[in-house]
């Protein structure tokens, strides 16, 4: 009788948790949750850390982003392991280095075939996974649709940001299985379509050009300012379609039992920003929410990299985490915001339209970084240059009245190594690289960067992939492939690597 009786409680208990949360329990594992929680991730396109309201932008209205912020945890440490679109991506969703993905580590390329991604093996502990919106992930194959059960691109007429089909996906999901969606807009990414699929009713009025927050680094003309409003405006749809699945989540009585995160796979699509190794490009707004699971909601400083996601969500579903992680678990921060996960984020920059092969490390207070190709500028990606905001740059260049900060983007040849006090230097506008008295933390970081790329099996190919586009014009001067060569970490089969190297 006994035996009955707690056979009873057993799945009375187990109907309870499918029909409240839709899913089975799963084993604590330290984290203080008895189920499976379900996840989603929101990664926006080209959007730089403090372009939403709550990280201080106040021409941004991102009421959705910063209510989450508000009720779970906004970090701002919070890195990316590249800043180019595909590389960044394939990083996050196999959580490795991009070299460590195999040719992946390039724009466009492939992540290598025997690595697991995230949705296969959450489908393995029982996920429903989908992916909705911009995808720029792919298998040496070519497929990209394999570990997802729902799979499309958003796209409709009127609405080309890669949203238009997120409500319908959390509504038609199977309620018997916890389930992990991958919502990938392409807002921001050049070109600004928003602009024209503008709705009033659902977004509000456009950005005010006026309004806008112009970087030290750009010039404050009309051109720049107008560039921006258009860029702020898609900030603004992303945030109105994630304001939509929250409000279906919560609908569903589901909002409280699901990990939602909020990202960006790499900084602004302007000058400075996309593509570079400093935080305009590389640091990310990450907004954690989960009122069942984050006991210590509030701001948190602590370090955090991308790539920190993969062990966390396997945790969480009770799955053995994959011996191809490189990153830590983040659920020590659900429980104290404050925790140290990892001391260090390790960031790269290989060829993204131009030639290019860059590394950084990163400290709470200290960004050091190391130029393999010095010889030529560091003027960002094809897009960018297309830009009324480049183009005005480039302008200002040639009759001589841009200051140095807005000057850099065309300095070559560039040093071979910069430093900057983050703490101090939030823009990292001052390079402390050949100050004497910095010559104790150069030589510290410089040498925790070095360990890292030898044990991560990390390389600096003599010939790499050389330029696609015209530097100044953004406009296409190869027209097939023949400006590809050896990748990073290709020649160390980096891919069959899973040392993780200083964390």
């Amino acid at each position: 009788m006994g035996i009955r009786r707690f056979l009873i409680v057993c799945f009375v208990f187990i109907g309870f948790c499918v029909l409240a949360f839709g899913q089975l329990p799963a084993f604590d594992q330290g984290s203080g949750v008895t189920f499976q929680p379900n996840i989603v991730v929101f990664i926006a396109d080209d959007v730089s850390w403090n372009d939403f309201g709550c990280y201080g932008n106040p021409s941004v209205r991102t009421p959705h982003t910063d209510a989450l912020a508000a009720n779970g945890i906004k970090f701002t440490n919070a890195y990316l392991t590249a800043s180019s679109c595909s590389p960044s991506r394939s990083s996050i969703i196999t959580g490795r280095y991009p070299h460590n993905t195999g040719k992946a580590a390039e724009l466009h390329l492939a992540i290598a075939d025997h690595l697991p991604w995230i949705p296969q093996l959450l489908q393995e502990e029982g996920y429903f996974t989908a992916l909705s919106g911009k995808d720029h992930m792919k298998k040496e194959d070519g497929s990209q649709t394999e570990f997802w059960d729902h799979y499309d691109r958003g796209r409709v007429e009127g609405n080309q940001g890669g949203h238009a089909n997120w409500v319908e996906v959390v509504q038609n999901r199977p309620t018997n299985h916890p389930f992990f969606f991958w919502f990938a807009a392409s807002d921001a990414h050049r070109h600004w379509d928003a602009d024209a699929d503008w709705v009033k009713e659902l977004y509000g009025p456009k950005t005010d050009p006026a309004d806008v927050v112009v970087p030290p680094f750009l010039l404050d003309i009309r051109e720049t300012r107008q560039d921006l409003a258009s860029y702020y405006n898609e900030v603004i749809r992303f945030d109105y379609f994630l304001g939509q699945v929250v409000a279906e989540l919560k609908i569903q009585e589901v909002l409280d039992t699901t990990l939602i995160l909020v990202l960006a796979d790499n900084g602004r699509p302007f000058p400075r920003a996309k593509t570079r190794l400093h935080d305009s490009g590389m640091k990310t707004a990450l907004v954690a929410h989960w009122p069942f699971g984050i006991k210590d909601p509030g701001t948190s400083d602590s370090l955090v990299s991308v790539i920190d996601f993969a062990p966390t969500f396997l945790q969480l579903a009770d799955g053995e985490e994959s011996d191809t992680f490189q990153g830590v678990s983040m659920l020590p921060l659900f429980k104290d915001k404050d925790a140290e996960i990892r001391q260090y984020a390790f960031s790269e920059h290989n060829w993204h339209d131009y030639e290019a092969l860059a590394r950084s490390v990163r400290t709470k207070d200290w960004l050091y970084l190391e130029n393999f190709r010095t010889k030529s500028a560091w003027q960002g990606p094809a897009d960018s240059v297309r830009s009324p905001s480049f183009q005005q740059l480039l302008v200002h260049k040639k009759i001589g009245v841009l200051s140095k900060v807005q000057a850099e983007i065309f300095l070559s040849p560039r040093p071979a190594a910069e430093l900057y006090n983050m703490k101090l230097d939030p823009h990292q506008l001052k390079d402390l690289a050949t100050e004497d008295s910095r010559a104790g933390i150069q030589r510290s970081l410089k040498g925790i960067l070095k360990i890292w790329m030898q044990e991560t099996g990390d390389s600096i190919p003599e010939l790499v992939s050389q330029d696609e586009f015209h530097r100044e014009t953004g406009i296409r001067i190869v027209n097939d492939h023949s400006y590809r060569y050896e990748t990073p970490g290709e020649s160390k089969n980096a891919s069959e690597i899973n040392r993780h190297g200083p964390q």
